[in-house]
């Protein structure tokens, strides 16, 4: 195994000579995770604006999917080049161009005058956002080596990664209720300024040990293949999984990402070595991440269209109503994850919280039209989200654990892809679930309400999200080594 991240030299400045000093890091935890929240917070902060977008620009239903596609594919797509540029020119320096170039892509996308102008600016948030969530990922793992520190570090970015989706809700709710849906993008603008701020005055501009070669037919391969899957994914939702177009996309990206697989087995300056991905605790760490948010996205989708279109909450309310879940993601990963992370496997925290989850997914296989939300999805978002910061922690960790600290950028990169993956296959897998079981169950009761159809095809979804959720503590299980690091040094 290659050297670990406590050889590095930290990216932070060192009084005296005798390493980091922990107010400094600490502070500069703050900033990072600045970065990491903004990226989280666009991931569905621009859903609950897109309505008023669409009025505002005069753009179809058929082309609204795109303001969101546009901005996913270009993240997905380009995650393991942006992973390799923070390796290559440094970490400090691809998080300051991250950050600026997504405010600036954010302030073309709030000025946007027509629907071409909203994509393209929107495609260039992505590929920013791709630079941005690796660098900040690496940062922490390259910076943060005590077991107990790394644990609390890790424990905010899970913390940040588990609610930054639904804290976009009600942001976005809010923003566009009492200002105006482009301040759903602006407010990036301020977000970015005080990171960058921050990011300029803390980290020491610390140079790669070496000039690094890019694997350009890597990038292209895995760009493509990705783009792929993401978009197969997107476009199974309005079209199902057995329409030609899906398919073939599926096996492009299927294809490409096999070829790119060889092709890395085989170059001299692979983009992605594959010592990285075939490590067991890491890859599946890798695995269980992308269930994780699987589960976690296919809630947010059918849960805020349960609240708007069936209870008929405004936008605002639909949003407050998801904070239950972000503190309890906050909860079970400060409180409880990173205190027991240090101390116990990391299978041991992620298999019960794989549990709790599934126990919170199934609460909502019981929805009615009539449902209570203090009766039925307050307690649903609250094993939720408890059970999904006790698994993104210690997988975070171990994603990034035991990786020479010039690939830390990759490896974090590695991670955010099967989040990325994880997200859009969720959504459009449990979105065709429920849209496929609306229209049998209305078909074959004709005396139902469309209300009564859609609560039967979002109870529908949560059932399958609960057995995603089960399956990923089977995975858990099975891959991650119950000896495996305890985050020591080195991890």
């Amino acid at each position: 195994m290659s050297a670990s991240a406590a050889t590095a030299p930290s990216p932070l400045p060192s009084p005296g000579g005798r390493g980091s000093f922990p107010r400094g890091r600490w502070l500069a935890l703050g900033f990072i995770a600045l970065a990491q929240l903004m990226v989280a917070l666009d991931a569905t902060i621009v859903n609950i604006a897109l309505p008023t977008a669409q009025s505002s620009l005069q753009f179809s239903d058929a082309q609204r999917q795109w303001v969101t596609t546009s901005y996913t594919l270009a993240f997905g797509g380009l995650l393991l080049l942006g992973g390799r540029v923070a390796d290559a020119v440094g970490r400090k320096r691809a998080l300051l161009f991250g950050l600026a170039g997504f405010a600036a892509a954010s302030a073309v996308s709030g000025a946007a005058v027509n629907l071409p102008m909203l994509l393209a600016a929107r495609a260039l948030q992505g590929a920013f956002a791709a630079i941005l969530a690796p660098t900040a990922l690496s940062l922490l793992a390259v910076t943060f080596t005590e077991p107990k520190d790394r644990a609390r570090a890790f424990a905010v970015y899970g913390g940040i990664a588990g609610s930054g989706g639904a804290a976009g809700l009600v942001l976005g709710g809010a923003l566009t209720q009492y200002l105006d849906w482009r301040w759903c993008l602006y407010v990036n603008m301020p977000i970015a300024a005080v990171a960058a701020l921050g990011v300029w005055r803390l980290l020491a501009d610390a140079h790669p040990p070496s000039r690094q070669r890019f694997d350009l037919l890597g990038v292209l391969l895995a760009s493509g293949g990705l783009v792929a899957l993401v978009d197969a994914c997107t476009e199974a939702v309005s079209q199902g999984w057995q329409a030609p177009w899906v398919i073939s996309l599926l096996a492009i990206g299927v294809a490409s990402l096999a070829l790119f697989v060889g092709w890395e087995s085989r170059t001299a300056t692979p983009l992605l070595p594959l010592r990285i991905l075939f490590d067991r605790n890491r890859g599946g760490a890798y695995l269980c991440a992308a269930l994780a948010i699987a589960g976690i996205f296919g809630a947010f989708l059918f849960l805020t269209y349960y609240l708007q279109v069936v209870s008929r909450y405004s936008p605002l309310q639909a949003g407050l109503a998801f904070l239950p879940l972000s503190a309890a993601a906050m909860l079970g990963s400060g409180a409880i994850a990173s205190q027991l992370l240090p101390r116990v496997p990391p299978r041991a925290l992620m298999v019960p919280g794989f549990l709790v989850a599934a126990a919170g997914m199934t609460l909502l296989t019981q929805l009615q039209v009539s449902s209570g939300y203090v009766t039925h999805i307050l307690p649903a978002e609250i094993l939720l989200g408890l059970g999904i910061g006790c698994v993104m922690v210690p997988a975070s960790s171990l994603a990034t654990g035991n990786v020479d600290p010039r690939e830390a950028g990759i490896a974090s990169a590695t991670l955010n892809v099967a989040q990325q993956v994880g997200a859009s296959v969720g959504v459009a897998l449990l979105n065709t679930l429920a849209a496929t079981a609306t229209s049998v169950y209305l078909a074959t009761a004709p005396a139902a309400t469309r209300a009564d159809g859609l609560v039967h095809g979002y109870a529908t979804a949560a059932s399958w999200g609960a057995a995603i959720l089960f399956g990923a503590s089977l995975v858990a299980l099975g891959l991650i080594d119950a000896r495996a690091q305890q985050h020591a040094r080195g991890a």
